[in-house]
């Protein structure tokens, strides 16, 4: 079971896998921008922002499956107690199905059978789904935990309540996966486009070196690369920000 999955801890070879892969890249732009191997030296520190850049895509990529996962769970649990189950052997019931749908190792049947878990240490379902929410600093989960803590003190309709909310994060998830689809060619032409001046210059290395020549070891042509690069990336990250959009 994942303490916080807000952090993501790498692995020794992870870490290192990321990190080469980084520093090859940043080695090349070096090499394409200064013809030098004192910029080539200096980018491969591209590295360790590749891993920074990775870890935080790696925690959003866990989150949304974790977001994915739920929904199951809700829907098994809804099962569970639409059969005559009690809630707390809801969730026993619950992990039982989704190790028919996902490996043992998979973060929502982790999760359920953390749940059991506390409810046998006799925790309340209200507190083990809170401690749930938090770990798991998903907008979904939170907002079930929450709704389930009040219908729990005021005795709503838990069966309803879970059915109600398994509905709404259905129709949440497909308006995303709609918007995904959606700008997903779009992606593909902003990687192309942000692809293009690199291309362009290693077509001019290749085919008519003596048009960059001036650029290269002097000091002139580092600092106009230099500007060149950070207006580069500066583009780069704003056309990721315009594209990455959040349902």
């Amino acid at each position: 079971m994942i303490i916080n999955y807000s952090i993501y801890h790498y692995s020794n070879k992870e870490w290192m896998g990321y990190f080469l892969q980084g520093a090859a890249f940043g080695g090349f732009i070096g090499y394409l921008f200064y013809a030098d191997l004192a910029g080539v030296f200096l980018l491969t520190i591209y590295g360790f922002v590749h891993v920074h850049i990775k870890r935080k895509q790696l925690i959003k990529d866990r989150k949304w499956q974790l977001n994915l996962e739920f929904r199951d769970g809700l829907s098994s649990l809804s099962a569970a107690l639409n059969a005559g189950y009690s809630i707390e052997n809801a969730f026993s019931q619950a992990v039982t199905d989704l190790k028919l749908m996902y490996s043992e190792e998979a973060l929502i049947v982790q999760e359920f059978e953390g749940i059991v878990k506390q409810i046998n240490m006799n925790r309340t379902v209200e507190e083990a789904l809170n401690d749930f929410a938090n770990r798991s600093s998903v907008e979904d989960v939170i907002n079930f935990a929450e709704v389930f803590a009040t219908a729990k003190r005021t005795g709503g309709d838990i069966i309803k309540i879970i059915r109600t909310t398994g509905n709404s994060m259905n129709d949440k998830l497909e308006v995303k996966r709609e918007v995904v689809t959606l700008i997903t060619g779009k992606k593909f032409e902003a990687n192309i486009m942000s692809l293009i001046p690199i291309f362009i210059i290693i077509y001019l290395r290749m085919f008519s070196s003596d048009f960059l020549e001036p650029l290269y070891h002097n000091l002139f042509g580092v600092i106009f690369m230099t500007i060149i690069l950070i207006l580069y990336l500066g583009v780069y990250q704003l056309t990721r920000k315009i594209i990455n959009i959040e349902v």
